[in-house]
């Protein structure tokens, strides 16, 4: 427990994290698509011969959609037919905007047409000062990329006594992060939100604190932290 820092920066994946879909065949199918996407990149990336050089989020080249305007297009059903807010979202993000910690939305997802319409529809758009989705970005999640975008989009330059925390559902968010981590002056921890981002905790040697079942774990953890901290401070 102690070795998990109180955030001052909050990144959170999108779908089976901020929202989940209430057809979970649909759910595994985006996973998938955006597993494939990311494979195909990589494997087309070894026959460049000059790569685009990304810097904390700045864009040379853009990705192809191909498979993902695919499969929004595909769907005829609105939002909120499709997906839902995950139980407990609305406290963690209240909480933290009351606490005055800038949050960010981070997804492998497409924003047109799908991500920036959830954030509207559920009425979210207020608690995300930066928003990535794949169009915005040139390598997708695990690169650490969409992570350093968002932090531009929200106009912060993380220093050393920064902590940003990044929650996410699957392998590739904690993967994110992790690489993150390395590459940037403050302090990066990752959370995972279901069982494959916990596999993926485990797999790694981190605390099991660091995985929640429910958002209501993340609530309970941020105000655990928050009454070390204060408890810390000298009177």
């Amino acid at each position: 427990m102690n070795e998990i820092k109180y955030p001052t920066i909050v990144l959170f994946d999108m779908d089976g994290t901020t929202v989940r879909h209430i057809n979970p065949r649909l759910l595994h199918l985006a996973e998938f698509l955006d597993d494939f996407t990311f494979n195909i990149s990589q494997f087309f990336s070894r026959f460049r011969f000059r790569k685009a050089r990304v810097t904390h989020g700045r864009r040379r080249i853009r990705p192809k959609l191909i498979v993902h305007r695919a499969l929004h297009k595909i769907r005829r059903k609105s939002v909120e037919q499709i997906v839902e807010p995950c139980d407990g979202i609305y406290d963690v993000l209240d909480y933290l905007k009351g606490k005055n910690i800038p949050m960010g939305i981070v997804s492998n997802g497409l924003g047109k047409g799908y991500g920036h319409d959830i954030l509207a529809r559920f009425d979210m758009e207020k608690y995300f000062l930066g928003q990535v989705f794949v169009e915005d970005i040139t390598r997708s999640k695990p690169n650490p990329e969409p992570l350093f975008l968002a932090l531009e989009k929200m106009g912060l330059k993380p220093q050393a006594q920064d902590v940003v925390w990044y929650v996410g559902d699957r392998k590739k968010d904690i993967l994110a992060a992790l690489a993150a981590q390395q590459e940037l002056p403050c302090t990066v921890e990752a959370f995972a939100y279901g069982l494959d981002a916990s596999f993926t905790i485990l797999e790694k040697s981190l605390s099991p604190d660091r995985i929640f079942y429910s958002l209501l774990d993340m609530e309970l953890l941020l105000q655990e932290l928050e009454a070390e901290k204060s408890a810390a401070v000298p009177a």
